[in-house]
């Protein structure tokens, strides 16, 4: 299992656009080939940045299936146009589970 974590820095003023956006989202996320989880967590300090949480099977699903698809071009059309910068994404694989 991977997990992709992506830091999102939105436009101060559209977070409530962008999160809607992200909720209409889950769908396309939820029917991606290896996608097991969705999760959009809004920071206390600083409400402008958001962590997107989303489990793959393999990074490949994320980078090869998912990217670029149709599905992910509708998820950009969503949410872009909030993003006050690119969103800056990485691939974690679990290596201790404490409990």
């Amino acid at each position: 299992m991977i997990l992709e974590i992506a830091q999102i820095e939105i436009k101060p003023g559209q977070e409530a656009e962008f999160e809607a956006g992200a909720a209409k989202a889950a769908l396309l996320f939820k029917r991606a080939k290896g996608c097991r989880s969705f999760s959009l967590q809004r920071g206390i300090e600083n409400p402008s940045r958001y962590r997107l949480l989303i489990e793959w099977d393999t990074v490949e699903n994320h980078t090869k299936d998912f990217y670029g698809s149709a599905d992910w071009q509708e998820w950009r059309k969503l949410v872009a146009h909030c993003f006050a910068s690119p969103p800056a994404a990485e691939h974690m694989a679990e290596v201790v589970k404490g409990f």
